[in-house]
């Protein structure tokens, strides 16, 4: 099937087409399929972040039921870390959001954080074009939390909400790894445990994000963070946009430039004395990426 053949299935409801239009925005032809979508609506993108064991799937699958039960299409991207050791986490995800897979009007994907062109910094806005396309209103990126990922979703969703659990050090933890720092609301999922006010009084200490008790396997809560969400979209301006496109389009050039074809030989040559880095870094710019 062709690309415009593709998108005409996939407006038409077929799962396989919006499959292969995904897996597409992944690969060299990443460009065929952006420049076949033509000018779309951005969606509202809502990222979903914090340590492994924190709730977050229990929580997205819960936030999925409210905004549907308010009538809007939405996407689940959950981006694999490409581990090893990740123990079938995705797996896992799928079946905590299992109410939501018969759902025509709920898709969830997983994207691998490594190994597609781009990274991870490319992949994920692509998808949410293609998404955008296929009306889906809303997007919800959800994240592991340890690394280099949150900051590139942090670039693209807006608000981003950092998931911690009562105790155990989380806030420190989350702190110290920079996790707050992207937070726009932050969230201590199973609250009926021992220490979630304590946890909260260390987070305010930390971060001046909104702050709220949830638990998500139960449903308590998950109104309050939709009207969290609401606020925090009903708040944004043309200011805000742009500086998450500056961050978007950094985050992509950054990525581009570290797995450029040119870098290990100017690398290379600025290492034996034969070039500076000040030249060898304009030369880099002056190559296509694709040369």
């Amino acid at each position: 099937m062709t690309i415009d053949e593709l998108l005409d299935a996939a407006r038409n409801g077929s799962a396989r087409a919006t499959g292969r239009l995904l897996s597409l925005v992944e690969s060299p032809r990443r460009s065929e399929v952006l420049d076949a979508l033509g000018q779309v609506r951005a969606p509202r993108v809502v990222g979903v972040t914090g340590p492994p064991g924190a709730g977050k799937s229990t929580t997205v699958g819960a936030l999925v039921g409210a905004y549907r039960e308010r009538g809007e299409r939405v996407a689940v991207l959950a981006v694999d870390p490409s581990s090893p050791y990740s123990g079938g986490a995705l797996l896992g995800d799928r079946i905590r959001m299992a109410a939501h897979i018969n759902d025509p009007d709920v898709l969830i994907r997983s994207v691998a954080a490594r190994g597609h062109l781009g990274g991870l910094a490319a992949a994920v806005p692509a998808a949410i074009r293609v998404l955008a396309a296929l009306s889906y209103g809303l997007v919800v990126l959800e994240t592991v939390g340890v690394g280099q990922s949150e900051i590139e979703i942090a670039a693209v969703a807006d608000p981003t909400i950092v998931i911690l659990n009562p105790g155990a050090g989380d806030a420190v933890q989350a702190a110290k790894a920079g996790l707050l720092e992207v937070a726009d609301i932050v969230v201590v999922n199973k609250a009926d445990r021992d220490g979630a006010d304590q946890t909260v009084r260390d987070l305010r200490a930390e971060t001046a994000a909104p702050i709220l008790k949830l638990i998500a396997a139960q449903g308590e809560g998950i109104a309050e963070l939709v009207e969290a969400i609401e606020a925090h979209v009903r708040s944004d301006s043309p200011q805000r946009r742009a500086a998450r496109a500056r961050s978007q389009i950094l985050s992509l050039a950054q990525t581009l430039l570290r797995t450029h074809p040119e870098l290990d030989r100017l690398a290379a040559a600025v290492a034996d004395g034969s070039d500076d880095a000040y030249s060898a870094a304009e030369r880099l710019f002056s190559v296509p990426v694709d040369s």
